[in-house]
């Protein structure tokens, strides 16, 4: 009974139940992976795909890229290359071989150093190090050039025989520098400090000749990347070849494809100069020219000038003109002769008729007037006021209380003076004072009717 129950508890895989299980296993608890190693037993067969081994010293994995993904590589693998790939852990489920599917592939050297190199380009132009705001106009005719480079290498002679060829007046500084190796990146970094220091240019010139990713990545360097973006004097970069690119040609002000390429970049063409200097002669000249024209126009404008006053010419115009003065001054006294004249009858006109005898009889004659105004203005007042007054007479004579008092009307009052005008106002045995035309009544009240 125990053996039956054991048997219905077994649970048996096939053996390709068992390898789908594990690459299921696999494939599910792995990620894509990077993984180094050398490549051995390469094989490349018809189908496209390509089978090899990863090692290191002390293991190996077999792994597999196929066609789809092959084709984008950019080298050719061989035997005993080191190599960095990314890859899913899978199982060959014919074989129940444990393996590599591999994704991407890159050598692994060059491609260690192109991911470092994405991964800090990425991360400064996050920072704003590449932007536009912060590049540095290039001036258009140096007065000194800086160029930092290696003192024997290729590149400071390719640099100085184009600066000698198209402007050899700038004068040139050259802070000497490795270029490569652990000492590169750090004495680049000093130099660009010590000439933003010492402002002996205004503008610099970061160059070196050609070379692998590992030759040029003191280039791509964060410190040396950040030390140009922190330079206030221009810096262009012109390293390796046209189609190497570094990181300090992000930071740089400019990139130059190359060293010879950035210092025809910075120097002008002197024949372009020559060319200009010899049109702006030409054109000092014909100025020159010009100006001589309009000098000479002028003098001869002046000696004209100067013979209509000469001395003896200004002499005549001087006589005609005192012989004019005389004429005006003669015609003047005429005039101003009969002015007086005719001044002098119109006062003796005047006086006459001011005369203390003609001043009297004319005063005279104006009281006589004024006092006959003022006889004829009284006599009116007096009878226009009379006429008034014979007015106002009559009509007082009809208002008055006297004329109303002789027709046998009485004005009667109280004690204390009160017109009375009701009944009510007085009381029995109350005296009142009755007014008549001629007289007064005092009467005592002994019975009163109302109306």
């Amino acid at each position: 009974m125990s053996n039956q129950n054991q048997q219905a508890e077994r649970i048996v895989f096939s053996v390709s139940e068992l390898n789908l299980s594990v690459r299921t296993l696999l494939e599910g608890e792995f990620p894509l992976i990077w993984v180094e190693g050398e490549i051995s037993n390469l094989s490349q067969p018809s189908s496209g795909h390509i089978y090899f081994t990863l090692k290191d010293s002390t293991a190996q994995v077999s792994c597999a890229m196929f066609r789809g993904r092959n084709q984008f590589l950019r080298f050719t693998p061989e035997n005993g290359q080191q190599v960095l790939i990314r890859a899913r852990v899978s199982l060959y489920e014919a074989r129940g071989n444990y393996q590599l599917i591999a994704e991407h592939m890159e050598e692994a050297g060059a491609g260690a150093l192109q991911r470092a190199f994405d991964e800090l380009k990425a991360k400064l132009a996050a920072e704003g190090l590449f932007d536009d705001d912060l590049k540095l106009p290039i001036p258009e005719l140096p007065e000194r050039i800086g160029i930092i480079t290696s003192a024997t290498g290729a590149a400071i002679r390719d640099v100085l025989s184009v600066l000698q060829r198209r402007f050899p007046a700038i004068p040139v500084l050259v802070y000497p520098v490795p270029v490569q190796g652990n000492e590169a990146a750090p004495a680049i970094v000093n130099t660009l400090k010590l000439a933003a220091k010492r402002k002996d240019c205004d503008v610099l010139l970061l160059v070196r000749g050609g070379g692998s990713l590992e030759d040029l990545q003191a280039f791509n360097e964060e410190i040396v990347a950040r030390a140009i973006v922190d330079c206030d004097i221009p810096v262009i970069c012109g390293v390796g070849h046209e189609v190497d690119i570094t990181i300090a040609d992000f930071a740089a002000d400019v990139r130059a494809p190359t060293p010879s390429a950035a210092a025809e970049l910075i120097s002008p063409d002197q024949e372009s100069y020559q060319q200009t200097f010899a049109w702006y002669q030409q054109r000092l000249g014909q100025l020159m020219l010009e100006k001589i024209r309009r000098f000479k126009e002028q003098l001869d404008w002046l000696q004209k000038r100067l013979k209509q006053q000469h001395p003896l010419s200004y002499l005549q115009q001087q006589a005609q003109h005192l012989d004019d003065l005389q004429q005006r001054m003669i015609t003047a006294w005429q005039y101003a002769f009969k002015n007086f004249q005719s001044q002098f009858q119109y006062n003796l006109s005047r006086l006459t008729l001011n005369t203390p005898e003609h001043q009297i009889e004319t005063g005279q004659q104006a009281i006589y007037n004024l006092v006959q105004r003022l006889r004829r203005a009284t006599q009116q007042t007096v009878a226009s006021k009379k006429q008034a007054l014979g007015g106002l007479s009559r009509t007082l004579q009809a208002i008055s209380p006297l004329e109303t008092l002789s027709r046998g009307y009485a004005i009667a009052t109280n004690e204390n003076g009160q017109t009375i005008t009701d009944a009510r106002q007085v009381k029995i045995n109350d005296q009142i004072t009755i007014q008549v035309y001629k007289g007064v009544l005092i009467s005592r009240i002994e019975k009163t009717l109302k109306s």
